[in-house]
């Protein structure tokens, strides 16, 4: 600095204001002031904390796939002169943590619906990603995410409903990791877990506009205990008018493809397959008032004797004859029992 300085003393002699305003300027070149949030260089020329991208070679399933990582750059002990810049990601969460990137025109119709997240969002680590609808129909796709550690292990799973992808089109979205605990491995790569699809027409919309039928279904997450499992269909009235339902949910199996699964019987109530799983008193008659619910149960177990075990991925779902159907993903692991039992509605 004092060297640049000293090569001009004939012209700070001359123009003292216009020599202070140049060894202003070059005070400022010289000591690397940095613009508000910009953050310190790193090694390399990267910027301190900066993410950084690289490409993920995931095979994918059922069309979706991992393009890309984004992960926090090591942090550097900012210097004095930086200061946080008001677009600087924040640590707050909105509490989703997924966003979708618009396709170029002139398709643009797919749309995401982000899952509420059980924890915060971390800002610098997301991973990208594809879904290709190969098929001849439109489909709704739901993508779960794993991110990894350095030994494969998980350390976050994020999901995400892709919905309405045109046949033959591509959609693409980012999915941001949890925020980890102190002292937990770094994420250092993500792929797809697993990945379903629906024909959009049948898809289930459990929040949004309420759908032309006026009434919502969808399956929760079940529960298993000792090889018996039980998955809950529930339905919304999120209409103006009420809705009644009498006797069972109308059930089409379907495999992988979404084509009939045969071989499997469909018993009324759950009384054949356990006890105290409810649903063994006779169907009644349930008119549920806008915003009101009722619920029916599937019921299975799993085990596995002799012969071919039986999955059945899908499940059509009518809540009454002459319903709109709503494709659901339980996933029934049937076993070889060839036997799923139904209870009947019932109102919350």
């Amino acid at each position: 600095m004092r060297s640049l300085l000293a090569a001009r003393p004939a012209l700070a002699a001359t123009t003292p204001l216009v020599s202070a305003l140049a060894a202003t300027a070059l005070l400022l070149t010289g000591c690397g002031t940095t613009p508000a949030g910009a953050g310190n260089p790193a090694p390399g020329g990267a910027t301190a904390g900066a993410p950084s991208a690289k490409p993920v070679d995931d095979p994918g399933k059922d069309g979706a796939r991992i393009t890309s990582i984004t992960l926090s750059a090591p942090s550097v002990s900012p210097s004095p002169s930086s200061s946080p810049s008001s677009s600087s990601p924040s640590s707050s969460s909105s509490g989703y943590g997924v966003h979708a990137d618009s396709l170029p025109s002139p398709w643009t119709g797919y749309g995401v619906r982000p899952d509420p997240l059980d924890a915060p969002e971390d800002p610098k680590t997301s991973a990208a990603y594809e879904v290709v609808n190969t098929t001849s129909t439109a489909q709704t796709y739901t993508v779960v995410v794993t991110f990894t550690s350095s030994d494969g292990g998980a350390m976050s799973t994020r999901t995400v409903t892709v919905r309405d992808v045109a046949p033959g089109k591509t959609a693409r979205g980012t999915v941001h990791a949890e925020v980890l605990p102190p002292g937990a491995p770094a994420i250092t790569g993500a792929h797809v877990l697993k990945a379903t699809k629906v024909p959009a027409d049948e898809a289930p919309i459990e929040s949004g506009p309420c759908p032309a039928s006026g009434v919502r279904v969808s399956a929760d997450q079940g529960d298993a205990t000792m090889g018996l499992r039980v998955v809950g269909l529930h339905l919304v009235n999120c209409g103006a008018r009420d809705y009644t339902v009498e006797g069972y949910p109308l059930l089409v199996l379907l495999d992988s493809d979404h084509e009939p699964v045969s071989g499997v019987r469909i018993l009324d109530g759950g009384k054949d397959i356990a006890t105290g799983v409810g649903g063994d008193e006779p169907p009644r008659r349930v008119t549920l008032r806008p915003n009101e619910s009722a619920t029916a149960n599937l019921v299975w177990r799993n085990t596995t004797e002799a012969g071919t075990a039986v999955n059945v991925p899908h499940v059509r779902v009518r809540a009454k004859a002459g319903a709109a159907p709503v494709t659901v993903t339980p996933n029934l692991d049937l076993g070889t029992t060839g036997r799923l039992g139904v209870t009947p509605w019932k109102k919350n």
